[in-house]
């Protein structure tokens, strides 16, 4: 897995995630990340999953805790990039009526 990060506005950054999200100390990194950044004074959070290969039931948890944390903090949380089987993974769990999920990165950053 790999994730990389970049702040669009003060209080907006966007987190880029890539290959398989699953169980393991990898995965952690996503909540690490979103804790640090929350800590810095990031508000709003765009994760965006185009590059993500496969995801199991611990990658979905690493998501539904990053809300929790953006959620507890006043934040905001969106989801882009998620097609076909990732979004299913997403749907079957219900998260789609949860997260926001948006198309593009342009339509995500406007919802702000």
């Amino acid at each position: 897995m790999e994730i990389s990060h970049h702040q669009i506005m003060p209080e907006t950054a966007v987190i880029t995630v890539a290959g398989r999200v699953m169980l393991g100390p990898e995965s952690e990194q996503i909540t690490t990340l979103v804790s640090n950044l929350l800590g810095e004074g990031t508000h709003a959070i765009i994760f965006n999953i185009a590059g993500v290969t496969a995801i199991d039931s611990t990658g979905i948890g690493r998501f539904i805790a990053s809300y929790n944390k953006i959620a507890a903090a006043g934040g905001e949380m969106r989801i882009t990039g998620a097609t076909g089987y990732l979004f299913q993974a997403f749907h079957v769990c219900r998260l789609d009526t949860v997260f926001r999920f948006y198309p593009s990165l342009d339509e995500a950053c406007k919802s702000l």
